[in-house]
């Protein structure tokens, strides 16, 4: 069992020592309210999941004291960007599988996924897809046409296949939590508007980029009509990526013409207030986002850069950031695989986006995706077969929490949209980010990233206070 040990010393001795022992409690525990009185509290995930989100017993004030071991120090007079929040990729099988539960116990997964007190988590951001993603149970656009035939004016466009599960679903959750922020990416346009005529890979004909550009505000503008908001856009879906189904090829110039003659114009045109955010891909590539970025007419346009961290260090974050630091920075997306282990993905994670993706200047950090089956279904044919949700949804109500679900909800539960990242130094084995909420409150995240167990003093305003964290877990503290 893991133990929080906080050490005040006062006129220049030791006190007595406090051992917070952990109790076990269920992962999806009550939101604890904090005070100065009531000191640090803590929650812990543990990678043999002996502890799951697991709150500590207990809490004391810091104390005067010299740090013990490693020292993190926050400074809350240093402040970065303000967070959209933390959440997951709200897949159109995920909807569909979420819609198959029964009514209450539908209810309460989302109430424990979104509200924004008690026994949730409080996802805050959630990105949605355009169009079928690979995993919907099948392709479709907005506006499919039999072969060889066009809708240029888009006469049959319709948001149906969105209405049978996506939009139903995401009433409950805005009835729920209306402030959470929404993102769409498209993994396609219309075949019918593609090189190559088929959902897979092709790019995007320049002929049809200003009906391309009116898709997107037909899709915005139905949305709407629903009662749904999006906060804002990506161009493309992984757009160097063509061998998804369904997928596009679309080369940075490419974007960056799209984008600031008409994708950009179109919006303002429309009175959207929606941003739109170029690339949306791997952290290998970040001359595609300062190609975009470098264009004077897209540049007008787009809020900020996106990226995925399946290739390439979460830094290139950060070489954007520097690059253009009055544009914004977001993390939306990265998978765990159905055939690793919880232990091997939750250091992984957390370290690299959980806390990452921040410290390099994300606004966002969204997991891929949210749910799938026991067999990593739906999917479309030639889609992602291995994509482990952050929930297991099984026939019968049942739900599985994966480590994805603890990896965001370490995040989310504690750090609301509107919080701010703030100072916290650099220790070695003990990667961490902290936050000042808008409440006030103090959040610190750390990892400890080795094979032993680390004791480690976090220190607040020369007040210190010591921690005892097992080999691989993960923590978040808050006073």
């Amino acid at each position: 069992m893991a133990t929080l040990t906080i050490l005040p010393v006062s006129a220049g001795r030791w006190a007595l020592a406090a051992l917070l022992t952990l109790s076990l409690l269920p992962a999806h525990a009550q939101r604890a309210k904090t005070s100065p009185q009531a000191g640090i509290l803590a929650w812990v995930t543990t990678p043999d999941q002996s502890q799951l989100l697991q709150p500590q017993a207990g809490g004391l004030a810091f104390g005067k004291a010299t740090p013990m071991g490693p020292a993190i120090e926050i400074d809350d007079r240093q402040t970065f960007q303000t967070m959209d929040g933390f959440g997951y990729c709200l897949t159109g099988g995920s909807a569909e599988l979420l819609h198959a539960m029964s009514a209450p116990a539908r209810a309460r997964l989302l109430r424990e996924l979104f509200g924004t007190a008690g026994t949730s988590i409080g996802v805050s951001y959630l990105r949605l897809s355009i169009g079928a993603s690979d995993l919907d149970a099948t392709v479709f656009s907005y506006d499919d046409r039999p072969a060889g035939e066009t809708d240029p004016q888009l006469t049959h466009f319709s948001l149906a296949p969105d209405e049978a599960h996506l939009i139903p679903v995401l009433k409950e959750i805005l009835a729920i939590n209306p402030s959470i922020k929404l993102m769409g990416s498209p993994w396609s346009p219309p075949a019918w508007m593609k090189t190559n005529g088929a959902s897979k890979g092709g790019s995007l004909k320049p002929e049809f980029y200003g009906a391309y550009a009116q898709y997107f505000v037909k899709y915005l503008q139905a949305m709407q009509k629903h009662g749904i908001t999006l906060d804002a856009i990506t161009v493309q879906n992984e757009p160097l990526h063509p061998g998804n189904n369904p997928s596009l090829l679309m080369l940075a110039d490419e974007q960056a013409t799209f984008v600031g003659k008409h994708l950009g114009p179109a919006f303002r045109g429309a009175g959207l207030k929606t941003k739109i955010i170029t690339y949306d891909h791997n952290c290998d590539k970040p001359e595609y986002p300062l190609t975009v970025l470098g264009d004077a007419a897209a540049n007008s346009y787009v809020d900020g850069s996106a990226f995925h961290l399946y290739a390439g260090p979460i830094e290139a974050l950060s070489k954007v950031h520097e690059a253009y630091p009055k544009k914004n920075v977001y993390f939306t997306e990265q998978w765990t695989g159905s055939k690793t282990t919880f232990a091997g993905n939750l250091g992984w994670h957390v370290k690299n986006l959980e806390i990452g993706a921040p410290r390099n200047w994300a606004k966002t950090v969204l997991e891929w995706n949210l749910a799938a089956d026991p067999q990593q279904n739906p999917h479309t044919p030639g889609g992602c077969t291995e994509c482990l949700g952050a929930l297991t949804l099984a026939p019968g109500d049942a739900v599985t929490r994966n480590v994805a679900y603890y990896t965001v909800a370490h995040a989310s539960k504690f750090v609301p949209s509107g919080s701010v990242r703030i100072g916290s130094t650099t220790a070695a084995g003990l990667p961490n980010v902290a936050y000042r909420t808008p409440t006030g409150q103090h959040v610190l995240l750390v990892v400890n990233d080795q094979n032993a167990p680390q004791t480690f003093s976090l220190v607040y305003k020369k007040q210190a206070a010591a921690a005892t964290l097992p080999a691989g877990a993960v923590a978040t503290y808050v006073w």
